[in-house]
């Protein structure tokens, strides 16, 4: 672990914290309103945000890791791209289509849910690779 790596860290977890902000707490909102009866209330949920604080610590230390460790001489952008949308592949993507399967949620929600969180962790993609991008002409 070194410094570069601890910065990239922490620029992921507040652009994945904002990220998610912006897509679950704003662009999705009406329709999770929709089916406010399947998940807990605003008040509820306030008490367990010490642990949406910690998933989102854990995810962007993985993801910064990975790539990371995981990176070539190749151009940056495109490497970060590619990478983010490989970890959308991996997670987002099937993961809400197993929300899809087990929970009371539409399709469109899903459809949405899948689109703006992989264009997120493309964008974050991209944000990690920016860190390392000296090291991948080296």
């Amino acid at each position: 672990m070194n410094k570069r790596f601890l910065i990239a860290w922490l620029a992921v977890f507040v652009a994945w914290m904002a990220g998610d902000f912006l897509v679950h707490g704003t662009l999705l909102n009406a329709d999770y309103l929709q089916l406010a009866k399947i998940y807990r209330t605003q008040e509820e949920s306030s008490q367990y945000f010490p642990w949406m604080i910690l998933a989102h610590v854990l995810q962007a230390g993985a993801f910064t890791w990975i790539y990371a460790r995981g990176t070539e001489a190749k151009p940056w952008v495109a490497q970060g791209a590619r990478y983010g949308a490989a970890v959308a592949l991996l997670a987002m993507v099937p993961g809400y289509l197993i929300y899809y399967v087990v929970q009371p949620l539409t399709g469109e929600l899903v459809t949405k849910q899948i689109i703006f969180s992989s264009i997120l962790m493309i964008v974050l993609g991209i944000i990690v690779a920016w860190f390392y991008r000296q090291s991948a002409r080296t």
